[in-house]
């Protein structure tokens, strides 16, 4: 791969076993995320058993799973259960709970019991800023930010994680995660500002050997395409 991914570290971000057990020996891969969402969408119709699988699968790297309940006290109760599925484990907590109240409360008491987590959801600054003032000095935890979110409305992410990155700066045990990325451009763009990881889906984690590609030979492969399928086709004029 002709680029240089300098701090950024890469995350699968998937609930398909078989995919997930590929990019286990991927040598690029240092981590794993999935969520509810996609665990539907993969046909996981029992969450535990499925965790537990992938946990002893992936002894060695950080993976994060995400609480469902919707009020505060679930949400600690799940997180404990969550946690002791192994010592790599990083519970995702949604930065608020669907009706928009903080979750602030449960990241503070989680912390507090030594549980590493995962404050997943947020697109804001000021989310990104007060779950640092919540959690920061404490034991490790992800901060995750769906820049693809922001790019969706238009906004540009990219100035939006490097001042995350800024806010988080005086605390060494909060890492910021860019997620949901929409193309490969957005690793370059982590790993120009810093960031410290990037989430990858499947279609992504497939373009990896994009990165740096020469764009000459991107342009011939193109021209080859089109020549080709046009013949498969077996178009005439």
């Amino acid at each position: 791969m002709g680029f240089e991914l300098g701090r950024t570290k890469l995350f699968a971000d998937g609930a398909d076993r078989d995919g997930i057990l590929e990019f286990r020996s991927h040598p690029l891969i240092e981590g794993f995320t999935t969520n509810p969402t996609l665990m539907r969408a993969a046909g996981v119709d029992d969450y535990e058993s499925f965790a537990i699988d992938l946990v002893g699968l992936i002894p060695d790297r950080p993976i994060s799973f995400e609480v469902f309940s919707d009020d505060a006290d679930g949400m600690i109760s799940q997180a404990h259960k969550i946690a002791t599925w192994g010592p790599q484990v990083h519970v995702k907590i949604p930065i608020t709970d669907t009706s928009g109240a903080s979750t602030r409360d449960v990241q503070r008491a989680l912390a507090a019991d030594g549980i590493q987590l995962n404050v997943t959801a947020m697109l804001t600054l000021a989310q990104v800023e007060q779950t640092a003032e919540t959690l920061g000095g404490g034991g490790h935890a992800f901060i995750s930010v769906f820049a693809g979110r922001i790019a969706d409305t238009g906004r540009d992410p990219v100035p939006i994680m490097a001042r995350a990155l800024e806010i988080l700066a005086p605390h060494p045990n909060l890492e910021l995660l860019w997620a949901s990325p929409r193309e490969v451009l957005n690793i370059a763009q982590a790993a120009e500002i810093g960031c410290h990881v990037i989430t990858l889906t499947r279609p992504l984690l497939d373009k990896l050997d994009w990165l740096g590609r020469d764009l000459d030979a991107v342009s011939l492969d193109t021209v080859r395409m089109f020549h080709r399928d046009a013949g498969l086709s077996g178009y005439s004029l």
